[in-house]
């Protein structure tokens, strides 16, 4: 079998690029006697994935798997203005997709209601920290936080800061009493640095970002929509304790190894997080490897459906066939 892999998105700072840069190379360890080619133009593929909604593709030649990280701008429609023809389009091209990888069963959910997706087709294949992520020692968290300006104490936000995003409450979170200081660890925009009585890192490199999380009071997450949730994973990884808003995705993925507080209580959140004591619980049991295999058998799962007998499938039809195709069979709730 001959993969070709999108791995554009393997620049993006953020958690789409880290699946990018983790899944890639765990996809070549197990991928045997196979080869797995970057490109994002699958003329002599077998397979084509598109570990990102913007890779995925109306009109490929081959079985298309596509990554789908979450549909948030189609559950909040009026806060996500993407809504113009690239924008739907893309979602078209999810909808022919042979198989659709997502990280939780929320998602999964999500998929099914706004794309009209059977959960034959859905395939939840977990995330996990990136292996260099782990505890560091006090000598090296000390040297990172001279570095950085931090100080001993302080509780931690990792995320990106490019642009403000409602469902992350990071400007509330920044507003909230707190009697440790906030450090918020991302690339950031003009409007990150104006939030009040915040310490900001910009982008650092994952040995650094280790050493900032272990030397954390706690990872506080107060997201009120998510797809999966990597940094509380990551923070815990590194022995780092997680405080988070109780969310159904982030119940999935964490369980019991994090503190929940109900979404929008952000000074119970922070009064948490400032409690909160080492040893953190592990991590979930879950590495990129295991993300790999299970990806290779959403690969050929793809195939096989592809060489079913008689089988008509969107891909094989014009692309507005294919949508009055899937608006006579399941309505799609796109907009």
């Amino acid at each position: 079998m001959k993969v070709l892999f999108d791995a554009r998105a393997g620049m993006d700072c953020r958690g789409i690029g880290r699946y990018v840069r983790c899944l890639l190379p765990a996809l070549r360890e197990v991928a045997g006697p196979h080869v797995i080619e970057e490109g994002h133009r699958p003329r002599r593929a077998d397979l084509f994935h598109a570990p990102w909604i913007d890779g995925a593709q109306l009109r490929v030649p081959c079985p298309q798997v596509v990554t789908v990280h979450d549909v948030i701008p189609l559950k909040r429609r009026s806060e996500y203005l993407r809504t113009g023809m690239r924008f739907r389009l893309r979602y078209l091209a999810v909808q022919r997709a042979e198989r659709v990888i997502v990280p939780t069963h929320a998602v999964a959910a999500d998929v099914e209601e706004h794309l009209g997706l059977t959960p034959q087709r859905i395939a939840v294949v977990g995330e996990a920290p990136a292996p260099g992520l782990g505890p560091r020692s006090e000598r090296e968290v000390a040297y990172v936080r001279a570095r950085h300006g931090l100080p001993d104490e302080y509780l931690l936000w990792v995320g990106g800061l490019q642009h403000p995003d409602p469902r992350k409450r990071v400007a509330a979170l920044a507003a909230a009493p707190r009697e440790l200081p906030l450090v918020l660890v991302g690339p950031a925009q003009r409007w990150a640095h104006e939030l009040p009585g915040v310490l900001l890192t910009g982008e650092v490199d994952d040995d650094d970002l280790a050493a900032i999380y272990s030397g954390a009071r706690a990872l506080v997450f107060p997201s009120d929509d998510e797809g999966f949730g990597l940094p509380p994973v990551e923070a815990l990884a590194c022995g780092t304790p997680v405080v988070a808003s109780d969310l159904p995705v982030l119940r999935e993925v964490l369980a019991d190894r994090a503190t929940f507080v109900m979404p929008g209580d952000l000074a119970g959140l922070l009064a948490a997080a400032q409690r909160a004591t080492r040893p953190a619980p592990p991590a979930p049991n879950w590495s990129w490897e295991n993300a790999a295999h299970a990806t290779w058998r959403v690969y050929e799962q793809a195939l096989a459906a592809e060489r079913e007998p008689g089988r008509v499938t969107a891909r094989s039809l014009g692309p507005f066939r294919a949508q009055a195709l899937a608006a006579e069979r399941e309505p799609t709730g796109l907009p």
